[in-house]
């Protein structure tokens, strides 16, 4: 049985990472709209990322015969000024998520909880992975700027995203 404070915290970042599934296909339906389905594509692997994200928390509350409490998910922006701007915004999510991941860590160490300081290390490795991602795609859109030929490019290539395979997720 997981502590109280570890038992919330779990909870909060179950509602997080659902969240972040709800941004980033927020994102997709703003990329589609905009006829950009390469970067549609990319941010929907994306999005289906955090709800694995999601999930794999969940099961781990369950696991330690804890109870999940699930609460309302905060309705994300819909609108972006450019594709830039989108990808900004989801790699400042992606930072924010490491300081709540960081935060977690930082408790179960507190509460002497080894479980689940060595289940969180996987999240750990993972918002490395998450922050990489999305900044290079940030900084090819960066050196893209507004000429439509690149962008187009750019589009093409991040349509060649393929998603985690259940080993990666699962590690």
């Amino acid at each position: 049985m997981l502590k109280k404070s570890i038992e919330e915290e779990l909870n909060r970042q179950v509602n997080e990472e659902l969240y972040s599934y709800y941004i980033y296909l927020a994102m997709v339906g703003y990329f589609e709209s905009e006829g950009w389905k390469g970067m549609a594509s990319w941010m929907r692997i994306q999005a289906d990322e955090e709800m694995t994200h999601a999930r794999k928390i969940y099961n781990y509350i369950i696991s330690r015969g804890s109870r999940i409490a699930l609460k309302a998910i905060a309705e994300p922006p819909g609108e972006w000024d450019s594709v830039l701007d989108a990808f900004r915004a989801a790699l400042k999510h992606e930072e924010y998520i490491t300081g709540k991941i960081n935060d977690l860590v930082d408790l179960a160490v507190k509460e002497n909880d080894h479980a689940s300081r060595s289940f969180l290390q996987w999240f750990i490795d993972e918002q490395v992975e998450e922050e990489e991602n999305v900044g290079d795609v940030v900084r090819l859109l960066e050196r893209a700027g507004d000429k439509s030929q690149t962008l187009f490019m750019v589009d093409k290539e991040l349509a060649g995203r393929q998603p985690a395979t259940s080993a990666e997720e699962n590690a």
